[in-house]
């Protein structure tokens, strides 16, 4: 016993030694799965999973301005190609990921819509107010705006939208009933119970809602077991149960 007690000491400092914090930046809507996903990666490697949600555009300049994050898994390509220009992510490490719908949603339970050119969304706002992230920075918002733009619905619109930081942030106004309808993805109605899905729109309607993810340059050793761990199995099955599409290699 007594010459084991090294050994055992020496096995526990190394494994303490081994365990690192890894600094994710991600879009806003991949909170609810990616807090799950995050607190199983720990408790299999040991590791620190420090998250920071924002919507990706905000996310994206933060990253330009320094700020210390080893992984960024962004809600569209845009804001994952404006990194890779700038050489601030490692190219080599860079997937898709996820896809996700794009949804009206409405507080409480709404009676189910065609999303189409004929409906009549500024008649169903009233004077009331539409929820949305952010129309020409966030991913969401950007994907809200082309998709009732193609659909001829944008102008009749567009003087009700309410538009926040982040689509989880409009997620919060129409759970709350501070505004009856919004425009989030689907998989943040399915994660609030006060919020229900009016109707999901045409596919053709918005470019793909993709979201890529990659390690920031310089920090490769540190993120890779993540990401490969994102891109596993496990998460494969969190991500679908709430509601993801997962996209191969």
């Amino acid at each position: 016993m007594t010459r084991a007690l090294p050994l055992f000491l020496a096995l526990t400092l190394g494994s303490a030694a081994a365990a690192e914090q890894v600094t994710v930046f991600a879009a806003a809507s991949l909170k609810t799965a990616l807090d799950e996903i995050a607190t199983a990666y720990e408790a299999t490697s040991g590791d620190t999973i420090v998250l920071s949600y924002a919507g990706s555009s905000a996310l994206a300049r933060q990253i330009q301005q320094g700020a210390p994050a080893q992984v960024f898994v962004s809600a569209n390509t845009t804001w994952m190609d404006v990194l890779q220009e700038d050489g601030l992510i490692a190219e080599d490490t860079r997937a898709d990921l996820l896809a996700n719908r794009l949804a009206l949603v409405a507080h409480g339970e709404a009676a189910p819509v065609e999303i189409t050119p004929d409906l009549d969304l500024a008649g169903m706002l009233g004077d009331d107010r539409l929820a949305m992230a952010l129309v020409d920075a966030v991913p969401a918002g950007i994907y809200g705006k082309q998709a009732l733009t193609t659909l001829g619905l944008w102008d009749s619109v567009s003087g009700s939208v309410a538009q926040t930081d982040n689509v989880r942030a409009a997620l919060a106004l129409v759970s709350l009933g501070e505004a009856p309808f919004g425009v989030t993805y689907r998989t943040d109605a399915l994660a609030d119970a006060q919020v229900s899905i009016a109707g999901l729109f045409p596919e053709d309607s918005h470019d793909p809602i993709t979201y890529p993810m990659a390690a920031l340059a310089g920090q490769e050793a540190l993120a890779q077991p993540f990401l490969t761990y994102l891109s596993g199995p496990e998460a494969a099955g969190t991500f679908e149960k709430h509601g993801f599409a997962v996209l191969g290699d």
